[in-house]
């Protein structure tokens, strides 16, 4: 399965953009997939996961209550809508297909797409 990461840019603090996570090659399986970051000189981090149904959800404390984490398994898509933007959400996105473990992890996950970059301006 290859992952699409899609929909970054740039934005002015208190913005929002909808990030778009599409799989191809295989469908997402049933499985979770997450979001995760990474800023310039930091460790990638975790942001959000959902399960296949969407059921339940998890975010990082630092995005709870801005973004949510959607998907639509018909089009095999996943999305990241981010809301009252901070400058300390720049960063590259990245989504993953969980495979097992902590969702914490970045291990727990394999199929990585190719990240997009979200620059929130002050």
């Amino acid at each position: 399965v290859q992952l699409q990461a899609s929909g970054g840019g740039l934005v002015q603090a208190g913005g929002s953009l909808t990030l778009s996570c599409a799989a191809s090659g295989r469908t997402f399986s049933g499985s979770a997939v997450g979001w995760f970051r990474q800023a310039p000189g930091k460790e990638r981090e975790f942001v959000a996961v959902n399960n296949y149904s969407g059921g339940y959800t998890y975010y990082a404390d630092s995005v709870k209550g801005r973004f949510t984490i959607s998907r639509d398994n018909a089009k095999n898509t996943v999305y990241l809508q981010m809301n009252s933007l901070k400058p300390e959400d720049t960063a590259v996105y990245y989504c993953a297909r969980y495979y097992s473990g902590n969702y914490y992890y970045t291990t727990s996950y394999k199929f990585w797409g190719q990240g997009t970059l979200v620059t929130v301006s002050s």
